[in-house]
C-alpha cells in the first residue's frame, strides 16, 4: 500500500517543518514501545527507523516522506527514566506545541505496549489528545509477547484504562497482524 518513504528532517521547533506542507501523522508512545519497528512494518522497509536497544533515542521530531502525499512524524517516547527533569519538559513541551499548533496535524498514533498495559502516561496522553478533539488511533504494540489465550482479555482491559477508544487495533511487527488496516485507516482519515 506504501511504496515509498523517505527520511526528510528532524525538527524541534513547529517553524523549521518541511517547506514542502503535506497532511502529518504523528506517532506518540513511551520509550521502547516499538516504534521504530511500526514505521519500518508500515513503510515495509528493513531501516528506515533506526531501531535501538537504548530507549529514549529520539530527541527530536523526525519527518518520513511517504508517497509524497503526508508525514509520518515520529516524536521522541515520553517516559524514559534516565532524562533530566528539563529534558523531559523541554520534550514535552515540543510535542504539546506540535499538537496543538500544527494546521497540517490530521490524526495521532498513540502506541501503548499491549503486554504492559497503558502506563500513567499513555493515559495522560490520550486524555490530553482527546481533550484538544484531535483524532486519535490507538496501536497496541507486541501483541505477540501475550499468549494467545491471554489476548482477548489484554486488549479488553487496555481499551477499559484507555476509557474504550473509538479507534483501536492490536497489532504485533513479527506477525503484521492489523498493519493493512491500520494503514487503511490513516490513508482513510487524511483522505477526510
Amino acid at each position: 500500500m506504501i511504496k515509498q518513504a523517505r527520511y526528510v528532517k528532524s525538527i524541534v521547533d513547529l517553524k523549521d517543518q518541511p517547506e514542502v506542507l503535506l497532511p502529518q501523522v504523528l506517532l506518540l508512545g513511551r520509550s521502547n514501545v516499538g516504534k521504530s519497528s511500526f514505521i519500518n512494518a508500515l513503510t515495509n522497509r528493513k531501516n528506515l527507523a533506526r531501531i535501538s536497544n537504548t530507549p529514549g533515542k529520539t530527541l527530536t521530531l523526525n519527518f518520513y516522506n511517504i508517497d509524497e502525499s503526508f508525514y509520518l512524524v515520529d516524536a521522541p517516547g515520553y517516559g524514559y527514566a534516565r532524562r533530566s527533569k528539563s529534558m523531559k519538559d523541554d520534550f514535552i513541551l515540543m510535542i504539546e506545541n506540535f499538537i496543538m499548533k500544527s494546521d497540517h496535524l490530521k490524526i495521532i498514533c498513540l502506541l501503548v505496549d499491549f503486554k504492559v498495559g497503558p502506563t500513567e502516561d499513555d493515559i495522560f496522553t490520550h486524555e490530553f489528545i482527546r481533550q484538544l478533539d484531535r483524532k486519535v488511533l490507538v496501536v497496541a504494540t507486541k501483541k505477540d509477547k501475550v499468549p494467545k489465550t491471554h489476548q482477548f482479555k489484554q486488549e479488553k482491559l487496555i481499551k477499559e484504562k484507555l476509557g474504550f477508544p473509538n479507534d483501536f487495533y492490536a497489532y504485533s511487527s513479527v506477525t503484521k497482524e492489523n498493519i493493512d488496516q491500520i494503514i487503511t485507516h490513516i490513508l482513510t482519515t487524511i483522505q477526510s
